[in-house]
């Protein structure tokens, strides 16, 4: 496998840049270059066949959603395939979060399958950190609802990458056997 180290290392100095202050919502508030990192990690293990666009739409997908940044400017600086797959993942912060979660379990399989391919390691990503660090005022049930909701999403996804899926299934698993142990 081959991928553009230089183009994946300055789509990660950009996301840094552009995350820089902010923190997950996690009782250890670590970085959030730490999620897009692990996102990308996760992609780029899951695949195949090399494809640098879809390892820096991943490294990406929280900026437009997230920061000032714009999908002209990821177009500009990463090309037309980054931007559109990481507005693929963007969720419409002007609308109500309840909203955008119906939303994205909705339009779950309407998503291209690298599309998917993030979403899935995001989801990865998210209930890891839960699993290890969730945020200090999250209940037992807030944190059953987004596993719950989590899931809804994936099983949404037509067709999953099947390496994730697995993943994804084995910390369903794991937060469930947490809640058996009390």
């Amino acid at each position: 496998m081959v991928y553009d180290v230089h183009a994946i290392l300055l789509a990660a100095q950009f996301a840094a840049e552009k995350h820089s202050g902010q923190r997950r919502k996690g009782a250890l508030a670590e970085p959030y270059i730490n999620h897009l990192l692990e996102v990308a990690q996760l992609v780029s293990k899951a695949l195949e066949e090399p494809d640098t666009d879809l390892v820096i739409a991943a490294l990406l997908h929280d900026t437009v959603e997230d920061t000032d940044t714009t999908p002209e400017e990821l177009a500009e600086r990463f090309g037309p395939d980054v931007a559109n797959l990481v507005m693929e993942c963007t969720d419409d912060k002007s609308l109500p979060k309840a909203e955008r979660k119906r939303l994205q379990i909705e339009h779950a399989p309407t998503r291209s399958v690298r599309a998917q391919v993030i979403k899935l390691a995001d989801k990865i990503s998210n209930m890891r950190s839960i699993l290890v660090s969730p945020p200090a005022d999250w209940s037992f049930e807030r944190r059953r609802e987004y596993f719950l909701w989590a899931e809804q999403v994936v099983n949404g996804l037509s067709r999953p990458n099947a390496m994730l899926k697995a993943e994804f299934e084995g910390i369903v698993r794991a937060f469930e056997e947490s809640a058996y142990r009390g």
